[in-house]
């Protein structure tokens, strides 16, 4: 009997939804503290997941959920850059 494949599942930190992770872009901090977008998953460092929706991201930001995920400040300019970069993204 075959087992059904299991899909990975992440939490939007935006609307706190469980979606496949496929479907969610990653946010990652690097080791050396810069946070960028992560289309492909791949990119070391912590990740934190947003839906591919620019108002999940001002969410986020509003409620600070990516400043808890990384556990450091980030700057307004870091997060204009990121919805500038998942604008191009889409």
């Amino acid at each position: 009997m075959l087992k059904p494949k299991k899909i990975p599942q992440r939490q939007c930190v935006g609307c706190r939804e469980m979606k496949e992770k496929r479907a969610l872009v990653r946010v990652v901090k690097s080791p050396e503290g810069e946070i960028s977008l992560d289309f492909g998953g791949r990119k070391p460092g912590r990740g934190a997941y947003v839906c591919p929706d620019p108002d999940c991201l001002r969410r986020a930001r509003k409620s600070r959920a990516l400043e808890r995920a990384f556990a450091a400040a980030i700057p307004a300019e870091v997060y204009d850059a990121l919805e500038q970069e998942m604008a191009k993204g889409e």
